[in-house]
């Protein structure tokens, strides 16, 4: 192919991925899908059912998104289709359930409890450890008004992270109510189509806790903030006494679930629908203690605010709570990995009436980051074992032993490249991070035994070949070509 600026060079493309994108490897694929398949385990046991959709929706069907003037790509990859209906990448996992519980309403069970795993797209500025492609792991009952199912993602979600090696004391999973937010703005003078833009101010104030503290978040309640830049931040304008309501609700998490439900009863005083909030923080609760998830695993705290404008009722969010090092080297605690709650208008968007919903999202590449911080790989990186050739003329035999190799369970391969060099072969090895290298030459193949070279050995042996551990077991074993299978087991195994 030529390109008319080329003068007539042959065009070549650059080897490059697309801004925001990258490319997975090896190990990385394998830990997420070890991870995901014990997940998948957790959420199986549960009653739900995998659900895969389409990649690509129609932009009128994931709903956030609309045509503006030329093209919809506020935050979506979307492109014009042939029938002149605009198509996008999915976003998220949820938007495509909604699709799915509408176009099936009447074939699928009520409730319907369904899992999807799988790549979303966002077309959104990319930044460090921020991609425009990125993996999620959703769990969500569809059509069912109880908050017995919030009780029953909570629980699976606490199983989930310890299945996949996250301990119990390493995480805990808070809860919260969306209604119970909404008697406290009630009190605070907040309720009210006019009071939408303070009460935008407020979420988004209360969602920085952690990070300003009391005297930051209280100054963007009221006049505003000032950073230490000197940038200011406008604040949502409320009086000391509104502030003082917020804030009490902020801080009500006490020792206990009874404590704290006391605590934001107090906080609602008369408010109708903040007293359906605690009633059903009480019930989620109750029904927890019940299957023995206790404060050790999950708890109440009014704290747990992110995405409260999206939510209709309970939310709940993953934490990690051991230390690790920032990039800065400072110690910091992990933070969440995921989630969820309750969103009764799923589906109204499509059949006009309001369908109970709720459900949970993993952050995989965030849950694997905290896997490997705390040296638990969701998968062996251990490669193949690598059978050598020796003797071009004698692969079929090499094929033999691969063969009888994998019928036992044993991932291994023959060398495909060029055999000349022996040295090449055993830097491939290396490169395979292959634990052991068998080799057999024709003086081999006529005694009818193999070698088989120990190569995790040899790089300790070489690392220190003082080591203790190490100093009883041979580099390099022959055995019988019989007994090959026999042999590589047990170097395995130690």
């Amino acid at each position: 192919m030529s390109d008319p600026k080329s003068n007539g060079k042959t065009f070549r493309p650059r080897a490059e991925t697309p801004k925001g994108f990258r490319d997975y490897f090896g190990t990385e694929v394998t830990e997420r899908k070890a991870m995901l398949d014990k997940i998948a385990q957790v959420y199986h046991r549960y009653g739900f059912d995998p659900l895969e959709t389409s990649a690509v929706e129609t932009v009128e069907a994931l709903g956030k998104f609309l045509p503006d003037v030329d093209r919809p790509n506020e935050g979506v990859f979307a492109w014009l289709g042939e029938d002149a209906d605009w198509l996008a990448l999915r976003y998220d996992l949820t938007a495509p359930l909604a699709r799915v519980a509408a176009q099936y309403r009447n074939d699928l069970p009520s409730p319907y409890r369904r899992y999807a795993m799988g790549p979303v797209w966002r077309n959104e500025k990319p930044g460090p450890g921020r991609f425009r492609q990125f993996y999620q792991c959703d769990a969500d009952t569809v059509g069912a008004p109880s908050v017995a199912a919030d009780a029953e993602i909570c629980a699976m979600l606490s199983d989930a992270l310890e299945i996949v090696g996250i301990p119990r004391g390493d995480y805990v999973v808070k809860v919260n109510n969306r209604k119970v937010l909404n008697g406290v703005m009630e009190v605070a003078g907040l309720a009210g189509d006019d009071k939408d833009s303070e009460r935008g101010i407020v979420l988004r104030a209360i969602d920085k806790i952690d990070r300003l503290g009391d005297e930051g978040v209280r100054a963007l309640l009221g006049a505003g903030r000032k950073d230490e830049s000197g940038d200011f931040t406008k604040g949502a304008g409320l009086s000391d006494a509104q502030t003082d309501v917020v804030m009490g609700f902020i801080s009500a998490k006490r020792a206990t679930g009874a404590e704290t439900t006391t605590r934001l009863r107090e906080l609602i005083g008369t408010s109708v629908i903040g007293a359906e909030g605690v009633d059903e923080l009480e019930m989620i609760a109750s029904l927890l203690d019940s299957q023995g998830y206790g404060a050790d695993r999950i708890i109440l705290d009014p704290g747990v605010v992110r995405g409260l404008g999206y939510y209709t009722g309970p939310v709940y969010e993953a934490e990690l709570t051991f230390e690790i090092l920032d990039e800065k080297g400072r110690k910091r605690q992990f933070g969440s990995v995921a989630g969820g709650g309750r969103y009764d208008d799923l589906v109204k968007r499509f059949t006009g009436q309001s369908v109970p919903a709720t459900g949970v999202s993993i952050g995989v590449d965030r849950l694997l980051a905290a896997l490997r911080a705390k040296g638990r790989g969701a998968a062996d990186s251990a490669g193949p074992v690598v059978v050598t050739v020796m003797d071009r003329d004698r692969m079929a035999d090499y094929m033999g032993m691969v063969a009888d190799l994998r019928r036992a369970g044993i991932r291994a391969e023959v060398y495909l490249g060029n055999p000349k060099n022996f040295g090449n072969q055993l830097k491939y090895a290396d490169k395979r991070a292959s634990p052991i290298a068998v080799i057999q030459g024709g003086t081999e193949a006529e005694a009818g035994v193999v070698i088989l070279k120990d190569l995790i050995l040899g790089a300790k042996i070489a690392q220190n070949a003082t080591l203790e551990e190490w100093k009883d077991r041979p580099a390099q074993v022959q055995v019988a070509r019989a007994d090959l299978v026999s042999a590589v087991q047990k170097m395995l195994a130690q």
